[in-house]
């Protein structure tokens, strides 16, 4: 089977199983990565209470941590759903996000990281390497380095964590430490929309959610995001309409899109 159909095998998987996501994400993009993980064909749950959130988790078929807007309720409820993910054994993915602009973000990361048992950590070149211990340059939540700076942090991290690491950029790079996969797919105009990232981040979740080959499932997730905006880009005057038109894309995304334009090659 070759890496398209691989991505097809992945997608129609979600589809059929409508695994149920919950996220603990931040406020900026709630209503976005709903969207997008219906579109895809899972099913999204949102929350932002400890005690809602540890049931939910029980539920979920895959849990997303989202450090993007840490008030303390949103903090205490990933925590809580951490704890119940751990317990029933379900993936985990954490998006960083600016882990390394402040004190509070810093702290946050590390605990996390300590205190839950991550499948997959998503996130851009600056984020990744301030968890991996190497120096970063950020803009808020923008990196100012590119993907390719941080494959060597994201090496050393999966393999301290014993997890799969996805360092987002013009080329997708996702490493468990032993293993690395390149993703090609994706238009510039995307960085344009607030919470694709994150978006991303939930649909790894999702793959994961079938797929317990974190590796190549955060891969595939990657490559079916970055071609659902290159699909949605093609003639869009500006990111309002990318923004809309990536959800149709996402839907309606096919095997024969798939196989032609899929760029995931293992380096």
């Amino acid at each position: 089977m070759n890496a398209a159909d691989r991505v097809w095998a992945g997608l129609s998987l979600v589809r059929e199983r409508n695994p149920l996501v919950l996220n603990v994400t931040n406020n900026v993009v709630t209503n976005s990565t709903a969207n997008a993980l219906l579109a895809l064909g899972a099913s999204p749950a949102m929350t932002h209470a400890a005690a809602d959130a540890a049931e939910l988790a029980l539920l979920a078929d895959a849990l997303v941590l989202n450090i993007g807007t840490p008030a303390q309720d949103y903090v205490e409820s990933m925590f809580a759903a951490g704890a119940s993910a751990k317990a029933k054994g379900i993936p985990v993915v954490l998006d960083p996000v600016a882990a390394g602009a402040t004190a509070y973000r810093r702290d946050l990361a590390r605990r996390i990281m300590d205190e839950v048992p991550l499948a997959v950590i998503r996130g851009n070149a600056s984020e990744i390497l301030f968890l991996a211990g190497e120096s970063a340059r950020s803009k808020g939540a923008d990196s100012t380095q590119g993907s390719d700076e941080a494959l060597a942090g994201a090496w050393d991290l999966a393999k301290r964590l014993s997890c799969a690491v996805c360092v987002s950029g013009a080329v997708d790079y996702v490493t468990d430490g032993s293993r690395t996969l390149a993703v090609g797919n994706g238009s510039a105009l995307m960085t344009k929309v607030t919470g694709l990232g994150c978006t991303a981040t939930a649909l790894v979740a999702a793959f994961a959610a079938v797929n317990p080959d974190y590796l190549s499932a955060a891969a595939q997730a990657m490559a079916v995001m970055g071609l659902a905006g290159e699909l949605a880009a093609e003639g869009a005057p500006g990111p309002g309409t990318l923004q809309v038109r990536f959800l149709d894309a996402l839907y309606a995304l096919d095997r024969e899109r798939i196989a032609a334009q899929v760029r995931l090659e293992e380096l």
